[in-house]
This record gives structure tokens, sequence and C-alpha cells, in this order.
């Protein structure tokens, strides 16, 4: 069941309204949103980016120092881990998501592989660590949040130092002033309110990387790290809803349906889409997609045969083989759930 933490948490954060789903770019205020603990007061002026550890010349950063650095902006389809929690039982304590933990940003910022380049990574670094200006407890510890990477994914190409979102300054909610941006992985890799970037000589083990955000299938197992983002697909609503069970209602004749779907691992493939609750299914066809780590749309054109109750399913594959399950697979932190939609219709 869920309680009132989870309520709680429920009223800080938000998801994106799946009608949100007819942008290519979802507005700033459609975006998903997960804060782990308080949304930091910075002033602009005041705050700098330390860069340190094993480097040959460590930095210290402006807003306005960064922002004179050459500038990328790159749409990005970010999800939360733990999209899909609230569809697993028992359901685990924490955001009681259901699938609309997702977004679509144009990101501006400056590419952290040349930053790295000049504070000299030394030979012997193994991670690279991000530490947000956002601080709590969790697990009994007092900690400021923190996640990782190790060396070659952060010397990618395409992860960011943010300080944009859709044209316009980070807003206080999203990171401002400075957020890491990380194409293809879950959300909770971008970290928000960077302060600090450190490279350490062997695998960092903050409580957000040993503690948090790990495959477990029972409570003593040490588990595997979540990384990228697994296929999924979603279903722009169609027709229109019941007010509290969201149930959806559609004439007879065609009917339209679409959304979008993206996979942080390799290129979406397929869409298939089921009306018979994914008994059988038949292919989507596919548009372009938005960027290179970014959704794709789908399309499909039902005709119903009769009046009556359907659940509509869609389906995506990505290119390196990966299929979302029909089912969903259980596990301790109901992380990366990516079991088929299920969209219950009424055709009248």
């Amino acid at each position: 069941m869920i309680g009132p933490e989870q309520l709680q948490m429920a009223t800080r954060n938000h998801g994106m309204p799946l009608e949100a789903l007819r942008y290519d770019i979802t507005p700033v205020g459609l975006h998903y949103l997960l804060i782990h603990y308080d949304i930091p007061a910075i002033a602009a002026q005041d705050w700098r980016l330390q860069i340190g550890g094993l480097v040959g010349r460590p930095l210290t950063l402006s807003l306005a120092d960064i922002r004179a650095r050459p500038q990328v902006t790159l749409p990005v389809t970010m999800e939360c881990a733990g999209n899909g929690r609230a569809r697993m039982s028992p359901i685990a304590a924490s955001q009681p998501w259901l699938v609309e933990a997702v977004g679509t940003a144009e990101w501006t910022g400056t590419p952290l592989r040349p930053l790295l380049e000049a504070a000299s990574v030394a030979g012997g670094g193994v991670d690279v660590v991000f530490t947000g200006a956002d601080r709590g407890v969790e697990g009994g510890i007092e900690q400021n949040y923190e996640r990782a990477l190790p060396v070659d994914a952060a010397l990618r190409d395409e992860v960011l130092l943010a300080y944009e979102i859709n044209g316009q300054p980070l807003s206080p909610q999203h990171g401002f002033p400075l957020r890491l941006v990380v194409p293809g992985w879950y959300g909770m890799t971008s970290v928000k309110w960077l302060t600090r970037i450190t490279v350490v000589g062997e695998p960092f083990r903050g409580y957000q990387m040993v503690n948090a955000y790990r495959w477990k299938d029972a409570d003593d197992d040490p588990g595997r790290p979540v990384t990228r983002m697994v296929p999924r697909a979603l279903m722009m609503p169609p027709g229109i809803p019941s007010f509290f069970e969201r149930d959806r209602f559609v004439p007879m004749g065609p009917v339209p349906l679409g959304g979008r779907a993206w996979s942080g691992w390799a290129p979406v493939q397929r869409v298939d889409v089921s009306t018979d609750g994914g008994r059988t299914w038949e292919h989507a066809d596919l548009g372009a997609p938005v960027g290179a780590y970014a959704w794709v749309p789908w399309q499909y054109t039902w005709h119903p045969r009769r009046p009556g109750a359907y659940e509509l399913c869609c389906r995506a594959s990505d290119a390196g083989g990966r299929v979302q399950p029909v089912e969903p697979v259980w596990n301790v932190g109901g992380y990366a759930n990516n079991a088929v939609q299920r969209v219950r219709v009424t055709v009248t």
C-alpha cells in the first residue's frame, strides 16, 4: 500500500502528463521532476565549481567561466530509474511512480571532457565523483547527493555540464546554476546543483552508489548497479478520460494511436501495438528521432470492430535486441520496471 510518506514524496515530485507526449521537446513545467532532499539556495555570483582529486591541475570555475567555454545543445530523453515502481507488488517504499517519470529537454552547456582534460586526469583515476549542493539524511547517513561515473564514461563526448534547459537558465528545481547531464543513463546520474567534481583512484562507495539505485533480488543481495535506460514505449492517451479512474473513451471508427519510445542502450528499432491486452501484436510506424539521445515518435491506426472494453499496449525493441517485457520483473527497489504500458479504453 502507498502510505503517508510516499504521498508526501509525491507532492514534492511530479511526472509528465502523458498527453505531453505530443511535444518533441517537453515544456519545462511538464518535464518529470525528482528532488531527493531540499532545493538548495544558491547565489550565482557566489557559486563555484571545484575540480580536483587525482588531477594534475585542480580548477575552480565560476558560472561565467563555464558559460565562456564552447557551448553545445543536446535534446536528451531523461527517465527516473524508479519509473514504473508503483506497478510492482509489493511496492518499494519510495517515490510511487506509475509511468510518467520521463521528459525530453534541450540541455545547453559545455562538454565535460575538455574540462577534465584541462585538469589533467591522472593515470590512476578510476571514478569521477559528482557532488551536488543538496544535503540530507538517508539510510541514517548525513550526506550530500553524490554519484560517480567510471572515468571512461565521464569522458564520453555527449556528457554535459548544463546551465540551460529549453533555452532558459536552469530553474531552481532543475539544478540551478549547473547540473550534470549524462545522455542514455537514468536520471539519478545527472547530478543537480553541481559544486564539486573529484577524480578518485578506486570505485566510489558513496551511499547513492552502493546502497541506492541497485537491482536487488532480496534485501541481503548486494545487487548490481542500475545504469542505462532500458527500452520503453509510451502511448499518448487516446480519446477522453474519466476523471478519477483515467479510463479512456473513444468513438467507433479509425482511432489514431501514437506516442514515444526510447532506449539508453541502442536506437529504438521497432514499436509494436496490441489492442487485446498483449496477446497479439502489430508493428507501428516510426518517425524520425528527436536527436541521437532522445525519443522517437511512433504512430498506429486502430480499427476497432465493435463497441466495448479494450486494453491497449505498446512495446519497444532496440537495435541491441532488448525488448520490453509484458509483465514486471520485480526487484527490491522497484527500479527499471519497463513492463508494457496498459491503457483501458472503451469504444462507444
